[in-house]
């Protein structure tokens, strides 16, 4: 038996309480060692980011990563399409996921995708041709999520939540483990996460917010029986943690804008019920945590989940927003078992992408 073999074994058998909650140690052995993955999101949108999109992927490929994840979006909104058509293919179409998955699959490191509004919710608002977002659902499920294992050349093993009982739909929500460090991915997307007022969009938002409450549960649940060195969660949406803050952080948080003041009272959100349980995990998780998204393409590195019982930010939660639209970069985590706080953060800006572009 080879050495990474071994180490692969040994984990999942020091690990079965966890695998008896996912179903499977679903990963790929490192050795402990340090190694290192990639970011990207809420790309490529237009014909120019399109080319941008390549150089973004060259430079992905030529890094040593353990795996590549795209926070989603990965095709233009609907209404900005209808605006200028010129700009963009047309979004929400079989050939445009064909050839997106194309490109995902070309991908030399394995590849990894968690759906964003624009690939399903937002194409309601395409005029071009009539579309049904649930439909669309279902196609990116089919199209995105082969059993077992991640997209691209070189693939991982991954986790779904389909195969738990009562969530046989929810192919898109993933887990794997690399290093001792477990990582999940939950469905949970831009335009107030698809809460609307048509009752369909409602009963859809309320069954996958369940699942995905119920995902990360598990998540923290296996990352405690396996002992891992950390969790990273990763999803599309902003789920607007400053929301839930107390008056105090929401003064200190706007005061850098002049004129602005927050509202006395926070407004409901499609993402209060994430919010809530995810406070409520890290009241007795102490280990690193680090929350990837995209979805209001600004890159940012914060701590903004606050505990209801201290009303301060959890140490040793991490937020870091990917680069989106019209940036064409990527964010590279380097995963140190030697460093205190697991997790190191670097922008990769990508040369031939630098200049601004007037179009795009």
């Amino acid at each position: 038996m080879t050495t990474k073999v071994f180490e692969r074994a040994t984990r999942c058998a020091l690990a079965a309480a966890a695998l008896a909650l996912l179903g499977g140690c679903a990963g790929s052995g490192t050795g402990g060692g340090a190694y290192d993955f990639g970011v990207v999101g809420d790309t490529p949108y237009t014909h120019v980011q399109a080319k941008e999109f390549e150089h973004v992927m060259a430079s992905l490929d030529s890094a040593e990563l353990a795996f590549v994840v795209h926070v989603g979006d990965f095709q233009f909104d609907g209404r900005p399409y209808n605006r200028d058509p010129s700009k963009a293919v047309m979004p929400c179409t079989d050939e445009n996921y064909a050839a997106v998955l194309q490109s995902f699959n070309a991908s030399k490191n394995p590849f990894i995708l968690t759906p964003g509004d624009n690939d399903w919710t937002d194409c309601v608002h395409l005029k071009a041709r009539q579309v049904d977002p649930l439909e669309r659902l279902e196609k990116l499920r089919a199209t995105f999520y082969p059993q077992g294992r991640s997209l691209g050349q070189r693939t991982i093993a991954v986790a779904q939540q389909s195969g738990d009982t009562g969530y046989a739909k929810f192919r898109e929500n993933l887990t794997w483990s690399i290093g001792r460090v477990r990582y999940v991915t939950l469905h949970m997307v831009g335009s107030n996460n698809n809460l609307g007022k048509d009752p369909r969009d409602i009963a859809e938002h309320a069954e996958r917010s369940a699942a995905n409450d119920a995902w990360l549960k598990k998540a923290f649940a296996a990352a405690k029986a396996e002992d891992a060195l950390g969790l990273v969660i990763v999803t599309q949406a902003n789920p607007g943690f400053e929301n839930q803050w107390n008056a105090s952080l929401k003064r200190r948080y706007a005061s850098s804008i002049k004129g602005l003041k927050p509202p006395a009272k926070a407004e409901p959100t499609g993402f209060d019920s994430f919010l809530a349980t995810a406070a409520a995990e890290m009241e007795s998780y102490d280990k690193p945590t680090l929350f990837i998204h995209g979805d209001t393409h600004l890159f940012r590195i914060s701590r903004p989940l606050v505990s209801t019982k201290t009303q301060q930010p959890f140490q040793n939660f991490t937020r870091v927003e990917t680069f989106g639209w019209p940036d064409s970069h990527w964010v590279r985590i380097s995963v140190d078992p030697a460093d205190s706080q697991l997790f190191r953060i670097r922008t990769e800006l990508v040369t031939e992408n630098l200049v601004n572009r007037k179009s795009r």
